[in-house]
């Protein structure tokens, strides 16, 4: 990074900045090694950046996404921050915009609109895949890891469902995610024996959830690549209509409100969207 990078903060899943889910769009630096990359995220101290190759003469824009921790396959607020941080850089007064990002090997559609004084976007995470519901004794070994108990339950089976990353879907009462949080040291261990890699506890009365990185340090505001299976899990338990649109909550357990919509197409592709604030600009010099 001799020449420095341009990046974007903006806030996802809300109207307002300082609000919702906070992101690092990056100008550049894909092809830089992975410990560069973690480094960056973790020095602007946002829940995810998002590095995307704007140079290249395709159709296609490379990206690559990090937490703190990690390098991950595919993620939601990082790519619908992404499309309208994009829309503003290069297509700033067009009113709506299509784009295609490739992240791992996939490559995923979006649209971004003029919302507002900023932009709205959607991404298409395609169509969900279930796991088996999960066996008594198989649930039995998370659900004390989550501070929960079988009274913090709803009597709908755990499940892990999928449109990239699989998330265990636990399913609880109002006061079981309010009371809800990562009590283990072996958590991921246990994650993956279900075959899942992070955990969505959700109150599906209210449609609102939670999620931890896996060591329960940091808590998620507002998770885009849960809210597909989340949405997809209502609609498969006959607790949400097909073709309605799906609202889904996250991040008031951290002072930080955030709204997910999730709309299904026609060929049953889950569409995951919100609007984006703008929060500041800038440059990293090295």
């Amino acid at each position: 990074m001799d020449s420095g990078l341009d990046y974007r903060h903006v806030d996802v899943f809300t109207d307002r900045p300082y609000g919702g889910n906070g992101l690092v769009v990056v100008f550049g630096g894909t092809e830089l090694a992975a410990d560069e990359l973690l480094a960056v995220t973790r020095e602007m101290r946002q829940f995810e950046a998002i590095f995307l190759d704007l140079e290249a003469d395709r159709d296609v824009i490379p990206a690559r996404i990090f937490t703190a921790e990690e390098e991950l396959p595919f993620a939601g607020h990082p790519v619908i921050g992404a499309a309208a941080a994009v829309h503003e850089r290069l297509a700033r007064l067009d009113l709506e915009r299509s784009w295609v990002f490739g992240i791992a090997g996939r490559e995923v559609d979006v649209t971004s609109q003029r919302h507002g004084d900023y932009y709205a976007a959607a991404m298409n995470q395609g169509q969900a895949t279930f796991s088996a519901p999960l066996t008594t004794s198989a649930a039995a070994k998370l659900v004390p890891a989550l501070n929960l108990d079988a009274s913090d339950l709803c009597g709908l089976p755990m499940q892990v469902v999928s449109t990239g990353l699989p998330y265990l879907i636990v399913p609880v009462t109002p006061g079981g995610l309010s009371a809800a949080r990562i009590v283990v040291d072996d958590f991921e261990g246990r994650l993956d024996t279900a075959d899942a890699k992070f955990v969505y506890v959700f109150d599906p009365e209210r449609r609102e959830g939670r999620t931890w990185n896996n060591t329960g340090a940091t808590e998620d505001i507002a998770t885009g690549s849960a809210a597909g299976p989340a949405a997809a899990y209502l609609v498969e338990h006959n607790l949400a209509d097909p073709r309605e649109e799906i609202v889904l909550q996250q991040g008031r357990f951290v002072g930080r409100a955030s709204t997910m919509s999730i709309t299904a197409g026609a060929d049953g592709d889950l569409w995951v969207g919100g609007p984006v604030a703008p929060v500041a600009s800038g440059r990293l010099d090295t």
